[in-house]
Parts: structure tokens; sequence; C-alpha cells
């Protein structure tokens, strides 16, 4: 159980209703939260299996971690170093703080550049840290409104330089194994070029270096992304061969 486990576990509890979520009558797994006929967990990573640098904060807004849609899970799945937080615009959150006081991290707010003040330091499609640090990418996780208004309205935020890319430019630099629009079809995205949370984890992985990582947590997201559509019966745009590829991968990587 990791840190989006455990507060989709707190978030329940705050809750006085049942969250209604699309294909509410699926009976899921507690931990994937696909339909338990099509649950991933036996195939996910194990704990330990991934080497990374770089650790992932998680800022959800309020009932975004109680949607099973949710892919900022697929980004604690591979990554030890994943917190998670629910974003308040009034109450200081003593953990989160400790998390981005902590030396040996050096945050970066993920969010596109052309949001950021004239005055404030942005990354564009590479990544470096100081000496001695690693990078702490802080995710702001809800629909892109919400994810503004958390961008707006967190000022604590607002001494972190962004790490911001464009997906073009980034896979004339990168062997991304991945296209410039987004495969994640589960939700109607509101821009062009707009990407999922672990889509856009991905690339910052690369951003950093850790091209691996990047291409791992992208095959990952296509599992989980093929099959959430299978068990809510919708179309299904996802990629059928998306398990036959990971585990190939994981295969290869392992020899």
């Amino acid at each position: 159980m990791h840190a989006v486990h455990r507060l989709h576990q707190f978030r329940k509890s705050l809750s006085t209703t049942t969250y209604k979520s699309r294909g509410q009558r699926v009976i899921r797994c507690d931990l994937c939260r696909l339909s338990t006929t099509f649950c991933i967990c036996a195939i996910a990573p194990k704990n330990g299996s991934v080497k990374t640098n770089a650790g992932f904060l998680l800022l959800m807004y309020d009932t975004e971690v109680l949607k099973p849609s949710n892919t900022g899970k697929l980004i604690a799945d591979l990554i030890p170093n994943t917190f998670a937080f629910l974003w308040s615009r009034t109450t200081k959150n003593t953990e989160m703080q400790a998390v981005l006081d902590d030396e040996q991290w050096q945050p970066f707010v993920v969010f596109p550049q052309e949001y950021a003040e004239d005055n404030r330091q942005v990354h564009s499609n590479t990544v470096i840290c100081e000496q001695g640090k690693k990078p702490l990418f802080i995710m702001l996780d809800g629909s892109w409104r919400e994810a503004k208004k958390m961008f707006r309205k967190s000022p604590y935020l607002n001494k972190f330089p962004l790490v911001s890319f464009d997906p073009k430019m980034l896979l004339d630099n990168i062997a991304s194994p991945v296209g410039t629009e987004s495969r994640y079809t589960v939700r109607k995205t509101e821009l062009e070029h707009q990407f999922s949370t672990a889509e856009v984890a991905a690339r910052v992985l690369e951003m950093f270096g850790e091209k691996d990582n990047g291409h791992l947590l992208d095959l990952w997201f296509d599992v989980f992304n093929y099959q959430y559509q299978k068990s809510v019966c919708q179309r299904n745009k996802g990629n059928v061969d998306a398990i036959e590829n990971y585990q190939r991968y994981l295969s290869d990587k392992e020899r």
C-alpha cells in the first residue's frame, strides 16, 4: 500500500455519502480501483524494483483521489518516493511542509510555462538540480480547471521553479516511445496536448534523464487505460497490446 492508497482511505473516511463515479456499480479492487475482473495488481511492478533519484508530491484536489479514473496512483505504483496530500487553500499541512523543507529534495512545480509570472524560474524540456539534491516534482492532480485553481491559490508553492515542456519539442530531443497526443481517453480533455497526470510524470522523468523509468510509466499507464475502459464497458480506445508490451519490456529489462 502506497501514499495514494492511504490518502484514498483517509478521504473515504471523511465522506458521509458514497462517491458516485462512472461505473459505480462495478465491484472494484481496493488498490488499483479497477473492476476485480480486470484488476492489474498482480502484474504491478514489485516494491523497490524501480530505481530512481526522483520523487513526486501529488497535491490532489478534494475528490480526485476518490475517482477510479485517477492516474496519479500509477506514479506511486512505480516511484517509491511518492507523497500524496489533499489540497487546501486555507489549512496548512505540516506533513507536506516537512517534505517540502527536507534538504534532500529540490522541489519543482510541474505546470505550463505560460501561467508563470515573469520573475519565475522555468525549466523547459530539461531538469537540472543543485549538487547533492534530488528533484521533487509537485503534480497538481485534478481536472484542468481544478489544477489552475490550485496553482493560483497555493502561495506556498510560488517560491519553487516550474518544470514545463512542449510535447513536440520534447520528442525532438528525447527518444520517447510516445506521441505528441494524450492517449488518455477515459476523460474528455479541455485543451490540445492535455495529458493525464501519469503521462506528464512520464515525460518529466524523461526530461530528468530517466528515460527507462519514463518509458515504464508510459507502458503502465497504457495497461491501466485499457483495462479501465474494459471495466466500465465503454468504447475502448486503449492499446489492445498494452499488457503484452508492458510485460515484454519488463522481461527485456531483466535479461
